[in-house]
């Protein structure tokens, strides 16, 4: 006996989830989107919303939503379109059943984003058309259309960021410095496009500067610049100790410009990360006009190397981390006597004075004393300059000169270059003739250990011209500090002592020892 089958028709649209003998419109809202701000993409940009609303409104089986909009924003993701975000909450809470737009690039230049959001809006019962391409992602072409269309989008899309990026690069390569002005501090935009000095702004990098050759840290400059109501190059009201020392370490300030500190890995996430090598870097000195000048800022810089290799280093003030007991080895630290009462006064003393039975013998002392015999050291270095310049240049001369190491750093590195071929050699032969194996792994072995003992060499020579580099600067500036001494100091001050005092140890009362960042002694 045959099978009967009876057909009972759909009487549900799907387009309108309404029965079908009903006059339901579909609930319609369009989206537009450019992808920069310029003033002629602004008039496309109003266009596509005019054009959307009339074109919408005009059908009478639609019911006009809205026309969502993102202006001067990239397509290759949709993760920072507010507008487009806003209209797919909107599609998923049901207040939508169809989405306008222009084509597949102005939804999303990434297949990946395309895809996904127009299944979940599928899974919703909302459908896109893309009027370019004439698609309707419910029919059942749609998916292969859309997966076609937005692959070719995104190679667009990879073009085009090529092209930009070329743009820039050729812009570094010539020269040409931009920052972004809004969240940089200390200069302006010239007519020219170059750097300008900002007068008010430059008073702010000059107390940064001033305040870590005292000897403050990261921490408490951010703290004091908090204090003084300054604001932060962005804008805020607190600032970080990142934020300080990224100023400190930024070379514009000295009127120079080091280019591409970064760059795009990824054209569709836009994420920027630090240029390690990856990509050329170029560097442009006398840029513009600085505001730091370009010996304190390598001043600064080395300061920053010396501060991360001293263990428990302290800025909290300009005295942190300079005071030695001269008992056990240990810092001294801030202490408040009678912090309540008219007598308070800050003393310094061992911070170990109290940790052990056996205390520390080294005395306490006020700031006043502190000063007072950092005032004597100083007249004493006035009283005896002559002397004390002629042994400090002969000291330089003989001590911080590299041209006999440089002379080894060249060999070494020649050696290196002649190692590292051979090791790429034996390599390429072994790849395209038959070797015995052991034979090869005893040469390749030799050969990689002779480039590897050349290369430490050459890398503790390296090492030790920079750090002679650095013993020189740091020389010179004292030097120049000595020449700058008036016939005599009366008074405490900050910079000078930033200038001239490593550190100074404290033995007794009557018995202060003053290390200079020249690396002389000098008892108080």
């Amino acid at each position: 006996m045959g099978k009967q089958v009876t057909r009972i028709p759909a009487t549900i649209s799907q387009l309108t989830r309404a029965p079908i003998n009903t006059q339901a419109k579909r609930k319609v809202a369009a989206y537009a989107r450019v992808s920069t701000d310029q003033e002629e993409q602004l008039t496309s940009y109003e266009a596509q919303v005019d054009y959307y609303t009339n074109y919408i409104q005009s059908r009478e089986d639609w019911e006009f939503v809205s026309v969502f909009t993102d202006e001067g924003i990239s397509g290759t993701s949709t993760r920072k379109r507010e507008g487009f975000q806003r209209m797919v909450t909107e599609a998923l809470d049901g207040n939508i059943d169809l989405i306008v737009t222009k084509s597949v690039s102005r939804f999303a230049r990434n297949t990946v984003d395309s895809l996904s959001t127009i299944r979940q809006l599928k899974e919703h019962g909302t459908e896109v058309y893309f009027e370019k391409e004439n698609i309707w992602t419910f029919d059942s072409k749609g998916e292969l259309l859309i997966t076609i269309m937005s692959s070719l989008a995104q190679e667009e899309s990879r073009s085009i960021s090529e092209n930009v990026t070329w743009g820039h690069r050729k812009r570094m390569a010539d020269g040409k410095v931009s920052v972004a002005y809004s969240r940089f501090i200390g200069y302006d935009k010239g007519e020219d496009g170059n750097l300008v000095v900002n007068p008010e702004e430059a008073k702010t990098i000059k107390l940064i500067f001033g305040e870590f050759i005292t000897g403050l840290s990261y921490h408490a400059i951010a703290e004091k610049l908090t204090e003084l109501g300054i604001k932060t190059p962005g804008g805020k009201d607190k600032w970080s100790q990142s934020t300080v020392k990224s100023i400190l370490q930024n070379e514009k300030y000295a009127g120079n410009a080091l280019l591409q500190k970064t760059y795009t890995a990824d054209f569709l996430t836009k994420k920027q990360v630090t240029n390690h090598g990856e990509v050329p870097q170029y560097f442009v000195e006398d840029n513009h006009e600085s505001i730091i000048d370009p010996a304190l800022f390598d001043r600064v810089q080395d300061m920053i190397k010396e501060r991360s290799n001293k263990k428990g280093y302290s800025g909290v003030t300009i005295f942190s981390s300079r005071i030695r007991c001269g008992c056990c080895g240990a810092w001294y630290g801030s202490k408040v006597w009678h912090s309540t009462d008219k007598y308070r006064r800050v003393i310094w003393q061992c911070n170990s004075k109290f940790k052990d039975k056996t205390r520390c013998r080294t005395p306490h002392l006020t700031e006043d004393e502190i000063k007072a015999a950092f005032l004597q050291v100083v007249n004493s270095l006035i009283t005896d300059r002559k002397e004390v310049l002629t042994e400090l240049r002969t000291v330089r001369d003989m001590l911080t000169g590299t041209e006999d190491l440089e002379k080894e750093q060249k060999k070494l590195a020649e050696q290196m270059n002649v190692d590292a071929d051979a090791v790429q050699e034996i390599i390429s032969e072994n790849a395209r003739v038959a070797q015995d194996q052991e034979e090869y792994t005893i040469r390749y072995d030799a050969l990689v250990s002779r480039f590897e003992t050349t290369k430490a060499e050459y890398e503790k020579v390296t090492s030790d011209i920079a750090a002679k580099g650095i013993r020189r600067r740091e020389l010179e500036r004292f030097i120049q500090s000595v020449e700058k001494l008036p016939e005599m100091v009366t008074e405490f001050d900050e910079a000078l002592w930033g200038s001239l005092v490593d550190h100074l140890t404290i033995n007794a009362k009557d018995d202060i020892v003053f290390t200079l960042t020249s690396g002389m002694e000098i008892n108080a």
